[in-house]
């Protein structure tokens, strides 16, 4: 622990950097759910714990607060805590973590750092135009086209890309074949494509599909 005097100007410091200076005097029933939750992050981490763990702990803020609880947990990580989270929006996982943890259906499907996890999906090209899967599934390095969106007979495909595909034999192709692409762009996976890939679920889908993450200090 630490003394109380260091304690109190800690957590003065720390609701002051999340905008909550002005309500540190009011009761927990008169903040919002999303001043409520950061004011009882801090109250469990004025301390300075070396280790933290948080079960969905963006769940049910806005962006505005979900910003500030980022903020929260990585000024944690600085000060040298490890922060252990769960979570289904692979944004934060991948914003936030060094390390993750992929779980579907109880069973553990990946564990390594967020970059090893994206490089188990195949990089892929963000086509638009005309064009149809059809059309797109037959260039060069391409393993299988998803339809993306479709309005008005304008298309957005992800074109996954095989093996070590670059994407410059399939731009050349599309346009020595007159393919209507309007738009083409070689994109990395995500997380969220990597969670796809190695599970099979969508993670908002399966409310016990989760990702365990853990922020270590730099």
């Amino acid at each position: 622990g630490v003394p109380l005097a260091e304690g109190r100007k800690r957590a003065k410091t720390m609701l002051e950097a999340q905008g909550l200076g002005a309500s540190s005097k009011k009761k927990m029933k008169e903040l919002s759910k999303g001043m409520a939750q950061k004011v009882q992050l801090i109250a469990s981490v004025v301390h300075r714990p070396e280790f933290v763990i948080l079960d969905e702990p963006f769940s049910g803020l806005d962006p505005v607060n979900q910003q500030g609880l980022e903020q929260v947990i990585r000024g944690l990580a600085e000060e040298g805590a490890t922060v252990l989270f769960s979570t289904h929006v692979m944004q934060h996982a991948e914003r936030l973590c060094d390390k993750v943890v992929l779980l579907a259906r109880g069973q553990k499907a990946f564990e390594g750092t967020v970059a090893e996890a994206r490089a188990t999906s195949p990089r892929f090209l963000e086509l638009e135009g005309a064009i149809e899967a059809a059309q797109a599934a037959t260039l060069p390095g391409v393993s299988g086209v998803e339809v993306v969106s479709e309005a008005d007979g304008v298309r957005v495909l992800k074109a996954s890309l095989g093996g070590n595909a670059q994407g410059q034999e399939a731009l050349k192709a599309a346009f020595l074949g007159g393919l209507d692409v309007r738009r083409f762009e070689l994109k990395e996976p995500s997380l969220h494509d990597a969670f796809i890939g190695l599970t099979g679920d969508h993670p908002d889908q399966d409310q016990s599909v989760k990702v365990a993450g853990v922020e270590a200090a730099r």
